[in-house]
C-alpha cells in the first residue's frame, strides 16, 4: 500500500474520532501545508519542516504541534505530553468531535505555520559521545564484526542502543534485550528503524 492510501485509511479507520481527525486535517490542508505519512500517522510540513501532526487516541484526539512550545497559546490549551522529556512539543486534545474550535485551530496552525518558515523552534542538540553498558561493551569486545557493525552506524543509533539496555532495571531484561538488539546491530540496523 502506498502511503497516499496509508493517509487515507488512517482518516477512514472506523473509530470514534473519525470525524474530529477529518475536520482537523480539512484545516490543515487548507492552510496549505504537506501531508506526509510519518511514524505510521499523517504530519503536515512546510519547506521540509514538521510543523504538526494528526492523532487520534482511546480516550481523546488532536494535534501535536513539533514545535509548540513557542507557540502564544492564547487559549492555554497545549500540553506537554512528557513532562522532562518533551521539550518543544506541545498537545492540544479534544474530546468531542463536534467541539473544535476551528478559527481558533486555524490561527494556531497559522502561527506555527509562520514559526517554522522563520526557523523558530528547538534546533536538535548534537549527540553526546556513547557510554556503552557493560553487557553490550563485553558483547562487542567478543566480535569484531559486530563492533565494525555497531562502529558503522550513526552515534544517535549507538545511544539508542545503549540507553535501551541502560534503561532496564533488572539484569534479566538487560539481557534479553541485548539478546534482541545484537542481529540488529549485526545487521547494520537502528533500534527505531522500522519506525522511521
Amino acid at each position: 500500500m502506498d502511503k497516499a492510501a496509508r493517509l487515507n485509511a488512517y482518516f477512514e479507520k472506523e473509530q470514534p474520532f473519525r470525524d474530529g481527525i477529518a475536520r482537523l486535517r480539512e484545516i490543515a490542508l487548507q492552510c496549505g501545508m504537506e501531508e506526509r505519512l510519518k511514524w505510521n500517522a499523517p504530519v503536515y510540513c512546510v519547506e521540509n519542516k514538521n510543523v504538526l501532526g494528526i492523532l487520534a487516541f482511546k480516550n481523546h484526539f488532536g494535534l501535536w504541534f513539533f514545535d509548540g512550545a513557542f507557540l502564544s497559546d492564547p487559549l492555554s490549551v497545549l500540553e506537554n505530553a512528557q513532562q522532562g522529556k518533551t521539550k518543544g512539543m506541545r498537545h492540544w486534545k479534544f474530546y468531542e468531535p463536534g467541539n473544535i474550535p476551528i478559527e481558533m485551530v486555524r490561527q494556531y496552525i497559522e502561527e506555527a505555520i509562520a514559526n517554522a518558515i522563520k526557523g523558530i523552534g528547538l534546533k536538535p542538540a548534537k549527540p553526546k559521545k556513547t557510554e556503552i553498558p557493560a553487557g553490550l561493551y563485553k558483547a562487542l569486545q567478543a566480535s569484531p564484526e559486530l563492533q565494525k557493525a555497531f562502529d558503522g552506524l550513526t552515534l544517535y543509533k549507538q545511544n539508542e542502543y545503549a540507553e535501551y539496555i541502560a534503561s532496564a532495571k533488572q539484569e534479566a531484561t538487560k539481557q534479553r534485550r541485548l539478546q534482541k538488539i545484537l542481529p540488529m546491530i549485526a545487521a547494520g540496523k537502528g533500534l527505531n528503524d522500522k519506525y522511521r
